[in-house]
């Protein structure tokens, strides 16, 4: 049956001699794995280069609840991105966030609200001039609403830990090793204060950028089961410095 839906490109892995298995996280039914035959062809009609992470798409697509491999009918990139592929700041950002989404977001249902949260951070991205260096964080924060481990932020304001494996803010340092301690508690606060709008203002050095992204990427994998490493982040923060 034919259905049409949006799609963000996760992962694109060749396959056979000229097609290609492309994850993507669909607005309609979660993440889903397409073949798209001849994608390496010269003159393809739906090409690798339209495939590459987190573009993003309109597609008609065949849909079978029991298939583990469906079928695209039609696709095109919409928007298509004007920056993030051609600005290395902004291509070495995607590459992490889709690190972290690919790692993050494996459910085969639907799930609208996460989609178009990312789909909406990709598009203000691909626009943005100012505060990239923070969107990363404030894009890993804001995730984490949706994946069901926002922190709890009582005593947000006045507390100078901040539990990792639980989730909530303390005055007094946590039993375990996972937590965050002044003065990066306090840069975490204005982390959870601040909005894509007003990013730009956020001040934080590159020792605190590295310290926090560590830190938040800590979070993930004690939130999340089979997180593991993430290697792109020390790529991203080559390129930030």
């Amino acid at each position: 049956m034919l259905h049409k839906t949006r799609g963000i490109v996760f992962k694109t892995t060749d396959y056979g001699e000229t097609s290609v298995i492309v994850q993507v996280f669909t607005e309609k039914f979660g993440l889903q794995s397409y073949m798209v035959n001849g994608a390496r062809k010269p003159k393809a009609r739906i090409s690798r280069n339209m495939l590459q992470p987190l573009h993003l798409l309109d597609m008609v697509v065949y849909h079978k609840s029991t298939g583990n491999i469906q079928r695209i009918k039609e696709l095109k990139n919409s928007p298509q991105l004007q920056t993030i592929p051609y600005n290395v700041i902004k291509s070495s950002l995607a590459m992490f966030l889709n690190e972290v989404l690919y790692k993050s977001a494996k459910q085969q249902t639907a799930d609208e609200n996460l989609f178009d949260f990312v789909f909406n951070a990709i598009e203000w991205l691909d626009h943005q001039t100012e505060g990239l260096v923070n969107f990363h964080l404030l894009f890993l924060v804001r995730l984490t609403r949706y994946l069901g481990f926002y922190p709890d932020r009582y005593l947000a304001g006045e507390a100078d830990y901040f539990d990792l494996k639980n989730g909530v803010f303390c005055r007094y340092k946590p039993d375990s090793v996972l937590y965050l301690s002044p003065p990066h508690t306090q840069n975490f606060v204005a982390l959870l204060q601040s909005s894509f709008e007003n990013i730009a203002q956020l001040k934080l050095s590159n020792e605190d950028r590295r310290h926090l992204v560590t830190k938040l990427l800590e979070y993930f994998a004690l939130h999340i089961e089979g997180f593991g490493n993430v290697r792109s982040h020390e790529v991203l923060e080559e390129v930030l410095n």
